[in-house]
């Protein structure tokens, strides 16, 4: 059973709620209906209920009856969200009615449902940029304990089974944060090494990569990687991590063990963790390409709870995967609380 499969199976068997903020766009309403059909997820659609059913049945949709609508203009809790949203933004300077107005927008009533109990995780993105994703989510959900940066990671499914965990590896960060520093880096590398576990399902051996493999270089950016390296096992004594390693040396047994002699991850890693946004998503789109791999992802990563954004040009199958992804992400949290 593939991974995507061993996710389908998880959610359905501990259902969770998950809310789609833009509950009346197209895509997002048939895969609505779709999730609902295979019982992947209960469903929250943000959005008018009108609009929402006459496109149900404009396209035929057969399962829309069993999500719950949420209607801003109309939901009798919006009070409570909208005092919620006060007391979350008043040391920033948020008036009580700004706060009736904000809490009304669909991506932050999303993060206020979450926050309230409400909800388990959120998906948006189809008709939103990342930054109108995000800024809800910092301000209303956060980082998690310990965490103070938020970074993508992409399950990478490659037809090389020599490498990572047959053919499976985690990359990131390949789509938030552009330079982080070392603190940040190391707190990517924790992140990711859990996304493994949590939705890939393997032991993360962590590779933090450089252009320098144990000291063949000498430069500051090189220095970051090791600092890196080093604040993420103090982190994270549980989880294998090791650098700073070459991406070579990082994959090949025969590189690892001639460039980063006695490491228990150079030549086995398959988690690896870029230096910065520019290498990472470079990285994670040569090989998509080059390598015909499939790029489960973005998946966003230290959020308190489960914020994931979509491309704008997603599909419908696209919207399923992430929901389920999402799902997963929400039951690994609060096995792990």
């Amino acid at each position: 059973m593939g991974v995507i499969e061993q996710m389908t199976k998880r959610a359905k068997e501990n259902k969770q709620r998950v809310v789609l903020a833009e509950g009346a766009e197209d895509r997002t309403i048939k895969a609505a209906d779709i999730i609902l059909s295979e019982g992947i997820a209960d469903i929250i659609l943000i959005g008018s209920k009108k609009e929402i059913e006459d496109k149900a049945a404009q396209f035929g949709l057969k399962n829309i009856g069993k999500a719950t609508i949420v209607d801003p203009s109309t939901d009798p809790r919006m009070g409570t969200y909208s005092n919620l949203l006060y007391e979350l933004r008043k040391k920033k300077g948020m008036t009580p009615e700004e706060a009736q107005k904000i809490a009304c927008d669909p991506l932050y009533l999303a993060c206020l449902m979450i926050k309230n109990g409400d909800a388990d995780a959120e998906v948006a993105g189809a008709m939103n940029a990342t930054g109108n994703v995000l800024r809800p989510a910092f301000q209303i959900i956060k980082t998690k304990p310990g965490i103070s940066v938020v970074s993508g990671a992409f399950i990478m499914f490659t037809q090389t089974p020599e490498y990572g965990e047959n053919g499976v590896l985690v990359f990131a960060d390949c789509a938030v944060s552009p330079n982080p520093s070392a603190e940040e880096l190391a707190q990517i590398a924790v992140c990711t090494g859990q996304t493994a576990r949590d939705l890939a399902q393997i032991e993360p051996r962590v590779a933090m990569l450089s252009f320098s493999s144990k000291g063949s270089a000498k430069h500051e950016l090189v220095d970051k990687v090791v600092e890196a390296t080093r604040i993420a096992k103090e982190m994270a004594p549980d989880m294998a991590i090791d650098g700073e390693l070459q991406a070579d040396a990082a994959l090949v047994p025969s590189v690892g063990q001639a460039k980063a002699p006695g490491s228990k991850i150079a030549g086995h890693a398959n988690v690896l963790v870029f230096p910065d946004l520019q290498a990472g998503n470079i990285g994670y789109k040569l090989v998509q390409r080059f390598a015909k791999a499939d790029a489960i992802g973005p998946i966003l990563q230290g959020i308190a709870a489960p914020v994931n954004d979509l491309s704008r040009g997603c599909s419908v199958e696209d919207i399923v995967k992430v929901v389920t992804i999402a799902a997963n992400q929400a039951i690994a949290g609060k096995a792990n609380s």
